[in-house]
């Protein structure tokens, strides 16, 4: 008995400056990017950087609550909880940039979630995968996960993405890269439907396709107090809320410089993708590291979906009420990337081990793409 209570309620030692056993930082960070919004927009580059800096900070204590609370549930749920806030924090972004400039005028606003979908998809997939496999790869030689549960991601996310940025561009109801009005609907409702079914596969139905025995038993060796998960729960709240007034208020700075820069209007995208999901891509490397491979590809795989699949809903009900065009459709060059993208992790995410050479193949995919989205 006395075993059995030790095993469960073993907590990790508290840091030194602690409130409610979680760091000061995590607990101030949320709070300092609602103040940051009483000054309104900045209006000058010292307001940018430093408004830049908390939002970084923002994000950062943001997934570390997801990831307090992704440690309380264990696997698969909390690559769950991670991914999903992650996304939640990425949509807002995007929605925020569109409301604030509705009628589209600048072309941003259009292309905006495209951008960003594609980004998302060739970081998490390409970049993240990469790293991970390169990093897990040299340090173990050899990593194992369950191919199931990456095969059937894989599949869903192959779907999703062909349905959303390529199939606009063949269609005949809306003229150039675009989905009519019941059309983009549609493939809102199937990308919701897609993800559910992710979900419930992943966390119900077959949680098991997606842990890997040997890892799952000591990934988690110091379990977080409940009242740490219920703090964190909490503190989320007031971090999303202060990313997406944050990144409302900086989002027209940040058009403002990529057209300055003469640089493509696609680098938006990057940055936003790049900017949310770095966190969790160190969540991935650090995962891998551990020799938690299949953490990792949770991980990567789980973002992409949840991006495409609460990302596409979100942004196509906004466009349908602004009555704003939504640019989907890819170019050429990035429907073949994102085409070698899919059939290349088809290949080397198929047997169930994988190695630092799949690793380099993917970053040289990633590197690619975006060499070719700075240089087109």
């Amino acid at each position: 008995m006395n075993e059995k209570i030790s095993a469960t309620s073993v907590v990790s030692k508290p840091p030194r400056f602690a409130i409610f056993g979680l760091p000061a930082w995590a607990v101030a960070l949320p709070l300092v990017g609602l103040l940051a919004l009483l000054p309104g927009k900045p209006e000058n580059f010292i307001g940018i950087v430093l408004i830049s800096v908390i939002v970084c900070g923002v994000i950062v204590a943001a997934v570390y609550h997801a990831e307090m609370l992704a440690h309380y549930l264990g696997e698969p749920f909390g690559t769950l909880v991670l991914a999903f806030a992650v996304t939640i924090i990425e949509c807002s972004l995007i929605v925020s940039i569109m409301l604030s400039d509705p009628s589209g005028t600048s072309g941003g606003a259009q292309t905006l979630a495209r951008d960003t979908l594609i980004a998302a998809i060739m970081i998490t997939v390409n970049g993240f995968v990469g790293i991970c496999l390169l990093a897990g790869g040299g340090r173990h030689h050899e990593q194992g996960y369950t191919q199931s549960g990456v095969s059937v991601g894989l599949a869903m996310l192959s779907t999703l993405s062909i349905l959303t940025l390529v199939l606009p561009n063949h269609t005949t109801s809306a003229i150039g890269s675009y989905y009519s009005p019941p059309q983009l609907a549609f493939v809102a409702f199937i990308s919701l439907v897609v993800y559910a079914t992710f979900v419930v596969a992943q966390t119900i139905r077959h949680r098991d396709h997606f842990l890997y025995p040997e890892a799952s038993d000591h990934a988690h060796k110091q379990p977080v107090a409940r009242s740490q998960a219920a703090a964190s729960a909490i503190l989320m709240i007031p971090a999303l809320a202060a990313v997406v007034f944050l990144a409302k208020a900086l989002s027209p700075s940040i058009e403002a410089g990529v057209r300055s820069a003469g640089a493509p209007q696609a680098i938006v995208g990057i940055v936003i993708a790049a900017l949310v999901l770095a966190p969790e891509g160190f969540a991935a490397v650090r995962a891998a590291r551990a020799n938690r491979v299949q953490t990792s590809l949770n991980l990567a795989i789980g973002s992409a979906l949840a991006t495409i699949g609460l990302t596409i809903p979100a942004v196509a009900i906004t466009a349908l009420l602004l009555g704003l065009n939504l640019e989907l459709g890819l170019s050429a060059r990035s429907t073949v990337l994102l085409a070698l993208t899919l059939l290349v992790a088809s290949l080397t995410l198929s047997t169930g081990r994988t190695t630092a050479v799949h690793g380099v193949i993917h970053l040289v995919i990633f590197a690619t793409w975006l060499f070719t989205t700075l240089v087109p």
